[in-house]
């Protein structure tokens, strides 16, 4: 983990890479199937992804402009909310308003000054550096992929290729079906919160709900940041309480719908992983890597997951990672004892009921 923390700012683009480079890899099989060559083929499939991810930052662009024209109307309603908290501050807590304004400028002064610091400009700078290396990453690592599956392959003993072999084709199903879903599912979520958006005619409904699709990638606490920033940008343009709990209703109804039909049936059931483990593993790959961390979480679990499950001595952790609880599990070692005990009248069966109950 501390060589995680170190290292974020060359493994978390090299782990996006990877992932994009494992969502790309079946489009970049058909092209060559196609007839085209590889360096060409390699080149067209990250040219569209660029495209496709260029064409959102454009429509989120658009419906910031179109936002940033309401400023004089956003700025006079902040300004008369400042005015009403601060009388409601004077008259509940006695604090005068020379005392709230020296708190204000203190808060002020410490807050250009963690901004005028040097970290800052790594703030700036990171991720603009990661979406450079993004896509030279995902190149190199598609050219090279038979290269580094032979690396993977060697580098253990003779014994043991087949089983590398199976986690190895396993990892990459994971991950294609995980990437492969979580783009319908952020498509279908998208669409579903700016219909719903639009129906209450809510200003930028489209830049909410696309925003609060994205955020939604962020399990469990990123459906919570994008309904309190729905709530809040809503309130300023339309502080209407029937408003502001329609929107809250909204996406209520998408989460129910994402959670219950989204996530089972299209993000796909083999990333197989509970709750309590998801939550604890966003959380620490965000105190590690920030918000890349929290989005690679999940796959990275699923990844250890199936190395536990394949390599002997560490099936413990695989259940523990797992969302397979002690009663499933028995029942389907039952049901699993039922299909290898041979039926009534088959030869056998007697003598199978014979030693069931001399045990007993």
């Amino acid at each position: 983990m501390v060589a995680i923390y170190l290292g974020q700012d060359i493994i978390v683009p090299l782990a996006l890479a990877g992932l994009l480079a494992v969502l790309l890899r079946p489009l970049e099989e058909r092209l060559i199937r196609l007839g085209v060559p590889k360096l060409m083929a390699i080149t067209l499939a990250l040219l569209l992804a660029v495209l496709v991810v260029s064409a959102v930052t454009v429509l989120i662009s658009m419906q910031l402009a179109d936002f940033s024209d309401e400023w004089p109307k956003l700025k006079r309603n902040i300004d008369h909310f400042y005015r009403d908290a601060r009388r409601w501050i004077r008259r509940e807590y006695s604090v005068s308003y020379r005392q709230q304004a020296e708190y204000l400028k203190n808060a002020q002064s410490k807050t250009l000054e963690t901004f005028q610091g040097p970290e800052t400009l790594g703030a700036v700078t990171g991720p603009l550096g990661t979406l450079i290396l993004i896509p030279i990453y995902t190149f190199l690592l598609l050219y090279y992929r038979a290269m580094l599956l032979h690396f993977a392959v060697v580098l253990f003993a003779e014994e043991h290729k087949q089983r590398v072999l199976e986690i190895l084709g396993e990892i990459k199903a994971i991950i294609q079906s995980y990437m492969v879903g979580l783009l319908l599912e952020t498509t279908a979520v998208a669409v579903l919160n700016s219909v719903g958006l639009l129906v209450l005619n809510v200003q930028y409904a489209i830049l909410l709900g696309v925003m609060a699709a994205i955020l939604n990638l962020v399990p469990y606490i990123g459906g919570l940041v994008a309904t309190a920033l729905a709530v809040m940008v809503t309130f300023i343009s339309h502080p209407e309480i029937d408003v502001l709990l329609g929107v809250v209703g909204i996406f209520i109804v998408v989460q129910v719908i994402d959670n219950n039909f989204f996530v089972p049936f299209i993000v796909g059931s083999k990333v197989r992983i509970n709750a309590l483990v998801s939550i604890v593993g966003v959380l620490v790959g965000g105190a590690l890597a920030g918000l890349s961390g929290m989005f690679l979480s999940i796959p990275a679990i699923a990844m250890m997951k199936v190395v536990f499950d394949r390599v002997e001595g560490l099936e413990p952790w695989g259940i523990l990672l797992g969302d397979q609880t002690p009663e499933q599990a028995n029942n389907n070692l039952f049901r699993f004892v039922n299909l290898k005990r041979p039926a009534a009248g088959a030869p056998g069966a007697g003598a199978s009921d014979r030693e069931e109950k001399n045990q007993s």
